[in-house]
């Protein structure tokens, strides 16, 4: 029997981030929380969070500089987590989110943090050296991207698509670049994908094209609590399915903990993309429904 894929996720833009627990709080006081926490952040680290609760094979790959990238590596390394860390010559991304009785949940985030051209040129040299057939996950922003420090990087990952699986859910320039390579799979949001078609029409209407502008395989568009579209392969319809409605508590990761779901169930268990979606928005409201990222109580049995 072959062998699983072995999942790789990229960070491009990691999280230094505490939370800080308020009974109350109001705006131009001094406030006194009554815990705090500090965890890492950043989309590649969630998705890599949830798919160690599946029992996924899978290595975070991320930018680490300054005492709070330190941090960050020690809070991995801690918790288990298989991770590579490129070392650049910033401080890490820092951030803050304020829990609180009386306020919803607010998340402050400090500036983005550029790698620098040893640290992307580091990156490319490593997804370069690992075997064919493995699947990497390109996972939120990354700052820089169209700056000519990123040309190895880029060339990496052209050089991935065409050797195994490449797979994205980011915005802005990456999303627009790799939205131009043959990904297997496109995950994003409306507002994202609206970005990428500017003419206002639906997106039904603009995943149906023939031929297609862009070059993913699959694509999959969330938008909050709404419907999902979705498409299994050029020649297949543009669908939808809705998420189950639940009490939001916090929506931090649940695109995460939803991509990370439909990893395991398209490329580890080889099932189509409606039924992955079936298994996996569940998965997603179930984080959105609790604090946290990928610690809602009961995973969902995945049947073959």
């Amino acid at each position: 029997m072959s062998q699983p894929p072995h999942v790789f996720t990229l960070t491009g833009n990691l999280l230094a981030e505490r939370t800080f627990h308020h009974g109350s709080w109001e705006p131009g006081r001094t406030q006194r929380a009554k815990s705090e926490s500090f965890q890492v952040g950043g989309k590649g680290i969630n998705v890599s969070k949830m798919l160690n609760r599946l029992g996924a094979a899978n290595t975070a790959l991320c930018f680490t500089g300054g005492a709070a990238g330190a941090e960050c590596e020690s809070w991995l390394g801690a918790r288990g987590f298989s991770f590579r860390a490129f070392e650049t010559n910033q401080n890490s991304r820092t951030g803050l989110v304020v829990r609180g009785d009386n306020h919803p949940e607010t998340t402050f985030l400090g500036p983005d943090v550029v790698p620098s051209a040893d640290a992307v040129k580091a990156c490319a040299d490593f997804l370069d050296a690992q075997a064919d057939n493995q699947i990497l996950a390109i996972c939120g922003s990354v700052p820089g991207w169209r700056e000519t420090h990123f040309d190895p990087l880029r060339a990496a990952l052209q050089r991935w698509a065409k050797r195994g699986i490449l797979v994205a859910d980011t915005y802005g320039p990456p999303l627009m670049w790799l939205c131009e390579q043959p990904l297997a799979l496109a995950k994003i949001n409306a507002a994202e994908f609206k970005t990428l078609d500017p003419s206002g029409a639906s997106i039904t209407a603009s995943l149906s094209q023939q031929p297609s502008p862009w070059k993913p395989l699959r694509w999959v568009i969330s938008d909050g609590p709404g419907a999902v579209l979705f498409r299994d392969g050029p020649a297949s319809p543009v669908e939808t399915v809705l998420p189950p409605r639940i009490q939001e508590i916090s929506p931090t990761g649940s695109g995460d903990v939803l991509f990370a779901a439909l990893i395991f169930s398209i490329f580890l268990k080889n099932h189509p993309l409606r039924k992955a979606l079936s298994w996996a928005l569940p998965m997603a409201a179930a984080n959105a429904a609790h604090p946290g990222v990928a610690e809602f109580p009961n995973l969902i049995p995945l049947i073959d």
